[in-house]
Parts: structure tokens; sequence; C-alpha cells
């Protein structure tokens, strides 16, 4: 093995539960754990790519590897618990995973992975190789040498070599097999000297050499109890040393070429990556070596003949996509730098507005062609193409399809659904990356700037890819049963979701500075009854700060043991807080100083100049269950609950004198659908009386009649019914209310006690999705739950809780978007002047005439109340102010 310079010994488990427990859930679309091979992969690549080794092994626990030390001591790892059932699959796929990478395996029956790790680093140290063990177990520290180091991956592939060993151990390598033997390993309930520490192990062999010397010679130990302990346990300290001691015996291939680094099989890592969804590692494989572009012809349309040829064409076709490049992301103030037309997969057309013809001569010509042609338009996230059209004076007219939200709904629980990635996933094409035109960070330039050539392939790609993925997903939606949730509610919903952002909020900017100085006076306050209770000042904002004073300073005791045990997350603050003053007084702080940033100090940055409103963005295609979220900025999080929040609500308002708002939300809209599917009696019979719904839980619950319920019982049957609708349990309720799990559990054994058929049905929708996988909304919109045969338990409890929600949430989602598609028809043709300008998931908000606000809130409420017909009455509730808050 003269040959060989450096190996790479990788242990491969050690990695794979690493990598298990630091990675959040991670699933691939069977709904299967998949972070432990994710993270391996990752640690593997780096290895690779930080050392460029050509020799380099991952080694696994071979079956029955616990044989030889068991003869010794019955008791090794007997207290392990085994790995989590769904990390089990993820060894199998890791080993196929390097069989495909051409990443050479050893997998010994009956030998644990260090004792074969030992046995290739001392056979290659032998032939004066460099070694490199990766791993973090310290057993393998014991042959660290001149020539064999360690490599901890989960430090940043930091370099652990003798000197290092003593640094971290205070012992040399070849005392560390000692070192064990002395301080025992719980983890492999290895026995060592009782009461015997790593620094005091240290300490004595730093004194004596040696276990032997020690063993020998006890009465010299300083201390009457530590001589009785090395007496007593001279034979557990000797075994313990067999136990940690390394066996190099084993038989290994002593071939140079076994280790060598081989070519990876492309295709199959691709389709390793397509089956577990690993699109960072798939796009990574294409960045150096794009595929070769399928026959394609990309025209370059830069003056007035080819410009009036388009058109022609264009004129003649029934549906054309369409995709704009712009000079920045924001859709109200970017500027239009070229459009691309495509009629047919893998032929487009660039129209440039920085080229020859201007971007005075594209526009002009172009206006009157959107104007008048009977062609419909499809695109990817049409939304803000439509938004960048409109900064121009062109409007498009019909809308024919949306790649984005095709993709949405044929994949709600997927977040990946931007051109690049969908191209990667259902073209298996790797796309321009945008970097390449405008380069990133502080030397990102703009798209106006680019060759004309570079983004003329750039924008026809997309609306090329574009163009594919739509008679793709055209079919799947067919398929799926989804063309009546696609083309009734989400395709009509997005041009009118454009209008709301175009109209945009108006925002009292001299209101919010007023309610600015007694917000900044109260978290002031707070900031300081914080520092009292902690005895110190320190940064609030950093949580290692905030964790030493809590637990290192204050000692207070963790609520949980594990990776979060000195969490400062708000759920643990929010236990902490029954009974530490600080934690609350944390709580409060934290509540102020997000309304200062998030809002008092932000909103009035997100202010358009050209306008003097805020226009935020609704996202069609963000939440699993259908619901809307809003950015830039958020106006659904505004705080409803609090002083503070409801005035910054207040500083919203009418900007014209004589107009007002105009609010409308539906009533517990998500109950009264859990009494539709439910059919259970008692909920019925409440909702269709008339009856104050949570009154009624409690009389139930607590056996009082409807007169003898308190305001307490009314707030405690309130949190079990929309607890129920989350699949809240016991625990989760006994914190809320702040009682034991056993008066928790006891509640909502008397609810469904009290309404039978809702537990009939809840466990219905699981046991559904465990047939089907997929729950569904009243509207047919469908949402893949595979995690709910996941093997992992947390990860299952999730899915079920999903299970039950779904229908819910998904329906109230469903419900108000068709309400809005018929408002807006009917504000059109009724020639109202008033504009929807907000929806807060079950509340519409409008900006409207005074003297039009009364038959607006009667169209509204009728709209909205009459959309789909229940077994119970809809109630809406609709307000009338003259700022948000007064709604």
């Amino acid at each position: 093995m003269t040959a060989v310079n450096k190996i790479f010994i990788v242990d491969a488990v050690n990695y794979l539960f690493r990598s298990y427990y630091a990675i959040g859930p991670m699933t691939n679309p069977k709904g299967e754990s998949v972070s432990a091979l994710f993270g391996f992969i990752r640690s593997i690549q780096k290895l690779i790519k930080d050392f460029s080794p050509q020799h380099f092994i991952c080694v696994f626990d071979g079956p029955d590897n616990k044989q030889s030390r068991h003869a010794v001591y019955a008791e090794y790892k007997m207290h392990r618990k085994g790995a989590p059932e769904d990390l089990y699959p993820q060894f199998e796929w890791a080993e196929n995973y390097c069989s495909i990478a051409g990443i050479p395996t050893l997998c010994i029956e009956g030998v644990e992975a260090d004792d074969t790790m030992a046995a290739i680093a001392l056979w290659a140290e032998k032939r004066r190789a460099e070694v490199f063990l990766c791993s973090s177990d310290k057993d393998l520290m014991q042959i660290v040498s001149d020539h064999v180091f360690m490599i901890h991956a989960h430090k940043n592939n930091i370099l652990i070599d003798a000197k290092k060993v003593e640094e971290i151990y205070g012992v040399k390598p070849n005392q560390m097999l000692d070192l064990l033997s002395i301080m025992g390993d719980a983890s492999d309930n290895i026995p060592g000297l009782p009461g015997f520490g790593p620094k005091t192990a240290a300490a004595l062999l730093q004194e004596f050499g040696t276990l032997d010397a020690i063993l020998e010679h006890p009465e010299k130990v300083k201390g009457e109890k530590k001589q009785q302990t090395i007496r007593e346990h001279k034979q557990d300290a000797l075994m313990s040393r067999k136990l940690a001691t390394l066996d190099a015996s084993v038989p290994i291939p002593l071939t140079e070429e076994f280790y060598r680094l081989k070519e990876s099989n492309q295709t199959k890592l691709s389709a390793l990556y397509h089956e577990m969804n690993f699109s960072s590692l798939l796009r990574e494989m294409g960045e150096g070596d794009r595929e070769k572009p399928m026959a394609h012809a990309y025209h370059l349309v830069d003056d007035e003949m080819a410009l009036d040829a388009l058109l022609r064409r264009l004129n003649e076709a029934q549906e054309i996509g369409i995709d704009t490049e712009t000079t920045g992301t924001s859709p109200m103030l970017a500027a239009l730098v070229g459009i691309g037309f495509c009629i047919h997969p893998h032929e487009a057309w660039y129209v440039p507005c920085n080229g020859r013809l201007g971007q005075e001569k594209v526009i002009k010509t172009l206006q009157p062609f959107f104007s008048t042609t009977q062609t419909s338009f499809f695109g990817h996230n049409l939304k803000y193409d439509l938004h960048i059209l409109e900064n121009h004076g062109i409007a498009v007219k019909k809308i024919s399809f949306d790649t984005m939200l095709a993709s949405y709904l044929l994949d709600p629980q997927s977040h990946r659904h931007n051109l690049d990635e969908l191209s990667l996933e259902k073209l298996k094409k790797v796309k321009i990356p945008i970097e390449t035109l405008i380069g990133k960070g502080k030397n990102q330039t703009s798209m106006w700037d680019a060759p004309i050539e570079n983004v003329k392939e750039y924008c026809c790609e997309d609306i090329d890819c574009t163009a594919q993925l739509k008679k793709l997903f055209s079919e799947n939606l067919k398929v799926k049963d989804l063309n009546p949730i696609f083309y009734d509610v989400e395709l009509p919903l997005m041009p009118i979701l454009a209008k709301m952002e175009r109209t945009g909020i108006f925002l009292d900017v001299e209101k919010l500075n007023e309610i600015k100085g007694p917000i900044t006076e109260e978290l002031e306050k707070a900031r300081v009854r914080v520092f009292q209770n902690a005895g110190e000042e320190f940064n609030l904002n950093s949580p290692k700060q905030l964790s030493q004073i809590l637990y290192q300073k204050l000692k207070i005791k963790p609520t949980s043991k594990g990776k979060n045990e000195f969490s400062t997350a708000a759920d643990v603050l929010e236990e902490l807080s029954e009974e530490h003053a600080i934690a609350q007084e944390i709580l409060n702080y934290r509540s102020l100083e997000k309304l200062r940033s998030t809002y008092i100090e932000a909103l009035p940055e997100n202010i358009n100049p050209a306008t003097g409103r805020i226009h935020c963005t609704f996202n069609q295609s963000m939440a699993a269950t259908g619901r809307l979220s809003c950015q830039n900025p958020n106006l659904q999080n505004i705080p409803i609950r609090s002083k503070e929040g409801n005035a910054i609500r207040g500083c919203f308002r009418a900007e014209k004198e004589g107009w007002s708002f105009l609010g409308a939300d539906y009533s517990q809209i998500e109950l009264r659908l859990l009494a539709h599917f439910s059919k259970d009696k008692e909920l019925l019979k409440a909702f269709q009386s008339g009856q104050d719904i949570h009154t009624h839980t409690a009389s139930l619950i607590f056996n009082v009649p409807l007169k003898g319920v308190t305001p307490e019982m009314r707030n405690a049957a309130k949190t079990v019914n929309f607890g129920i609708l989350y699949g809240q349990g016991s625990f989760g309720l006994s914190k809320q209310l702040r009682i034991s799990t056993h008066e928790a559990s006891r509640f909502i054994q008397t609810y469904f006690e009290r309404y039978p058929q809702i537990n009939e049905y809840l466990e219905h929708c699981k046991t559904l999705v465990r047939k089907t996988g997929i729950s569904k909304t009243l509207m047919g919109r469908q949402r893949p739950i595979p995690e709910i045969h996941n093997k992992n338990p947390s990860i299952r409890s999730a899915a079920e809780r999903l299970a039950v929600n779904t229908p819910l949430q998904g329906s109230q989602a469903d419900l108000i978007k068709i309400a809005m598609i018929q408002i807006d028809e009917a504000l059109t043709k009724q020639g109202f002047q008033g504009k929807m300008i907000l929806q807060i998931h079950d509340e519409l908000i409008f900006e409207v005439p005074d003297g039009q606000a009364s038959e607006l809130g009667g169209l509204v409420k009728e709209k909205m109340e009459n959309v789909f017909q229940l077994d119970v009455p809809i109630e809406v509730h609709v307000a009338i102010g003259k700022n948000w808050a007064e709604c």
C-alpha cells in the first residue's frame, strides 16, 4: 500500500445517528424519514470536498457485533436503547448511496465498526499512510498517533492529533484506553471505577502513568475513599479495559485498490435524490455539468420587423405563455426589462426593452395587442407578471393556467413550487442559475445590465419549462380530480388577489408615531423588570446569554431534558412563568419588542412612495390547508387581543375623507364545519338554535344549566372546542388551562361523552388518511399526508393532527375564497366604489364610501353566508369603522 498517501475511514453509523438528531424531521414523498440519510450524504460530500481523498471507506457495524464483548461482560451496552424505528431503513439507504457514489464500504458480521476502523487504520499506518478516522467516538482516540488522526465532522471537520487529544482529555493517546477504563462509559454500560470521572482519571494517569500502576499501588492515591474504591473495583477496571480495547485483528481486505474511491453512477444518484426528494443535492449535481439541452429554438426579437412577425403569430394562437424579466423582485416597484412568449414547448421568443427597440417602443406596441387579443395567457407565478405589465399600463384579460398554482394543488405539503425546483424535479432539467446573469451579494447587478443574449436564453428557458410543466400538470389535475378547485377557485382568485395587492391599504404614520412613545416606554419598563429579576443587565435578545441567566445564575430547573434542555423558546418560558416571574417578564418584553420592530419601525418602510399606501403580497401557494398567507409586510399577524396590537390596527384607516373600513368575519366557522362533518346531534342542535357554542359546551361538560355557566367555565370550554380542531391532547390542554394532565384528560373524556359523534368523526379522519394517504376538504382540495405511516411516533402523531385539522381549516379556506370571487364579481357588476383590500383567514376588510357602506355590508354578508349550504347556519358579523381596529 505504498501508493496510498492518505486514507479516510468513516464511522458511518456515528454519522447517521448524529445527523438523525441534528436535523429536523425530513420525509420523502412516501412519508418516510430521511433526515439521517440527508445529513450523512452532506457530511460525506463535505469530507470529500474539503480533503479530496483518493482512498476513502465507510464502515458500518456488522450484525451480532456485540458477541465478543458480551462474553467479557454480559451487561455490555444492555441498557442502550435501540435505534429509532425510522432510522433503521436509513442505514440500508446509506449503504446503497455509498455503492452508487463509488464509495467503498465494510460491514463485517460480528464486528463493531470501531474495531474494523482500528484494523484498517493500523494496517494502513504500517504502510506509512496518513490515516484519518472520521468519527466523534472517543474510543478511537486510543489509536491516534503521529500518522493516525481523527476528524470530527460535526465540529466542522476539526482535526484531532495527539496534541489535541491531550488538550481535550489531559492524557496522551496511549493513555486513552486506561482513561476509558477508569472513568467508564455510561453509553456503553462500561462500569470503570465508580465515582471516578474524566478529571480524576486524567489526574491519576498524569501522576501514575498507567492503570496498572494505579491498581498495584492504591495506597499511593490521595484519599482513603478512592483507595478503597480502587481495591474493591480492581476487576471492574480491568474488565472495562478489555471492553474498551479495540480489536484490530479482525479480517479486512488487504489491497490498496479496495479502498480507492470509484466513479459514481450519476444516473442512479439522480434517481436516489429524486426518490428521497433531495432537491438541493440534485441542483448541485447539475451545477458543474449542465445537461445538454433538448433541441429548441429561442428567438431574440429586437427590431420592428421581427416584433411585427411575432405579434402576427401570437394573434393566431389560442393560448400563450408569458414571462417577464424585471429590474427587481418587488411587484409594485420593478420595471419591465423584457418579456418572453411561448406557444408550444421548445420554442420561445424574447422581446427586450433595453435593446434596439427601446422600452417605450416595446410597451407602445404590446399595449394594443394585450388589450384587443382574444388569446388567453398562462405562466408561472403569473400574478407577479400581471403586476409588472400593469406597472406599464398593460392589462392581461384572460388567464388560462398558472403552473405554480397547479403544482401547489398537486403537492400542497411541499414548499418547492418555484420554477427551478419544478424543472429539476419534474423535467429533470437544471436551469440556468440567475446568479450567472446578475451575480449575488454585494456584486449583484440588475437584469437591465445583463447581456441581452444571455437574458434571452434565460427567459426563453423559463417560459419553455413553464409550457412543458403546463402540459404535465394539466393531465395530473384531471387525473386527480382537481380541475374544479383549480379552475373554479384558485385560478379565478389569483387576479382578485393581484387587484387587492395593487389597491393596498393606507397607514396613518402620524398616528403610528403617537403610539410609538407609549409602547417604547412599556418596552423599557419590561426590560428593567427583567434585569431586576436577573440581578444584572445582559443582552436580552441573545438566547445564549438568556439561557445562562435562567439556568446557570438563577438555577431554574429546565422543563425538559435532551438537546433543547436549556431552551428559551416561548412555549418553555410560558411553562416556567407559572413559578418564575422573570419568565413572564421576558415574554412581555418579547411581545412588545416584536410590535416595535416588526410593525412600529418597519411598517412605514413598506409604504410605496408612488401610491403612499402599503401593498402586501398574498401567497396562494404556501399553506398546505389552502389558507392564504401574507408578506412584505405580514398584516395577518398583527395581534388582536393586546391593547398595543389593537392600537397598531387603529393606524390603518380609510385614506379619503367620507370613506370607512368594513370588516366581515365568519363566526366560529371551523366549529360549524365540525358540526356539519360529524353530524353530532348536540353540536348541530346548539348551532341550529343559535346558542353560544362555548356556553353550551360548558353546560354539558360541567353539568350545569346554561345560566349557571361562569366566564371561567366558558373559557375552559372554548379552549377545548378549539383544541379539538387541532388534535390537542391532554398534555397540551393541561398547559393551556394550567390544570393537571389528569384533569385535562378527564375534561376531554367528558367532552367526547357529551359529543360522541365528534370523536367518531375525528377517528374516521385518521382512518381515512391511513387508508388513502389523503385528506380532503369540502370542495375536493387534497392534502397528501404520507407521514401517517411514519415509524417515528412524533411525526406520525403530527400527521394524525393534520388529518383532523385539514378538512376543517381547508374547507374554511375554500369557503372564503369562493366568497371573495363572488363578492368581487358583484362589486364590479353593481358598480360599487368600495374595494376588497385584505383577507385575514376568516375575515375580509373593505375600504368603502360611507354612503355605500350599509349596502355593501349587506351584499358581503349575503355572499359569505350563502357560499355553501351546511347542516348548520353560517354566520357572518359585519362591522363598519373609520379604522381597522373599529372593525
